[in-house]
């Protein structure tokens, strides 16, 4: 079977196992109390992008990279944020719904802050660049149909299907919970190798180029979305959930508007790059949860009454 297929379905059981752990209610209290909700759209929407710039500039980068990097900064959060969110002890109903509304936003969002970058960052040279069929009118086709697919499919539907075993079946749910939890964590890290291997001669090739400007934007934007929620008075786990947010951008749409829609491979060198180096800063961040809350990860627990526990 083809990794495009055993990838989607490999996240698909993570969001399942987060399902397990979560309640109706949890989602409830997420619109009941919206300020971490709108701090983190904006955070995702407004401070991704900003900080890509200021990274782009600080660093240096040439066009081909710097584009790259500032379409990736235009997509929406990662699949994967929402399992990472709890590994964490974060809200992970909160990084989801977070999750599904940026991606819905991104339809609007996307092509708009794409063409706004390819006008700064080198317009004029993209369109020598671009063979012809390819180039920036093509923004307008974004591939809708993969974005609603991969939240309903991936994201949406293995997360409610786990709430309903949950809610139905509370002691399979309380025995098998443990044993899915580290299943989950095994198919997340093979995520990562696989990303990896799959696109290693990239990675290897520009990860001295580029690899530093990833990591600085990825630790930049946890440390922002993080610090947004906790200024304004949110609770850790909020701060938790948004950092994880607007850290793990969903790399693949930007390697598929690099690759398909506008025809220049070079453009997804970064992105590609930043799918790997995203999870660095992620999982530190999961280390330092761990060790504020005193515990290991809340996924490898049994099911508690609720999904989401409070860091001291």
């Amino acid at each position: 079977m083809r990794i495009d297929v055993l990838l989607p379905a490999a996240l698909a059981f993570i969001m399942f196992s987060v399902g397990l752990a979560l309640h109706a209610a949890d989602f409830r209290q997420v619109f009941q109390a919206p300020r971490a909700l709108l701090i983190g759209l904006c955070g995702q929407l407004v401070l991704v992008p900003l900080a890509a710039l200021a990274v782009v500039l600080v660093f240096g980068l040439p066009p081909t990279l710097g584009i790259g990097l500032m379409i990736l900064a235009a997509c929406p959060g990662g699949a994967s944020s929402g399992f990472l969110t709890h590994l964490a002890r974060g809200d992970a109903a909160l990084s989801l719904t977070l999750t599904v509304i940026s991606s819905l936003a991104a339809l609007g969002t996307f092509p708009l802050l794409v063409k706004l970058v390819l006008a700064w960052l080198g317009d004029a040279a993209f369109d020598t660049w671009a063979p012809a069929g390819g180039g920036v009118g093509q923004l307008t086709e974004l591939p809708v149909g993969r974005l609603i697919s991969s939240v309903l499919v991936v994201t949406t539907l293995p997360i409610l299907t786990g709430m309903a075993i949950r809610h139905k079946a509370p002691r399979f749910t309380a025995r098998s919970e443990p044993l899915i939890a580290r299943m989950a964590t095994l198919f997340f890290a093979a995520i990562v190798v696989a990303t990896f291997v799959s696109h290693q001669d990239t990675i290897i090739a520009n990860l001295l180029s580029i690899g530093p400007a990833t990591l600085a934007l990825n630790l930049l934007v946890m440390g922002g979305g993080y610090a947004l929620v906790m200024r304004a008075g949110g609770a850790r786990r909020d701060a938790v959930a948004v950092a994880m947010e607007c850290g793990l951008q969903n790399a693949g749409l930007a390697i598929f508007v690099a690759i398909v829609l506008l025809r220049q491979p070079e453009l997804a060198v970064a992105p590609v790059v930043y799918a790997l180096t995203m999870n660095f800063g992620a999982l530190g961040l999961v280390f330092v949860a761990w060790r504020l809350s005193g515990a290991g990860p809340a996924l490898a627990r049994r099911a508690d009454s609720t999904a989401s526990v409070k860091l001291p």
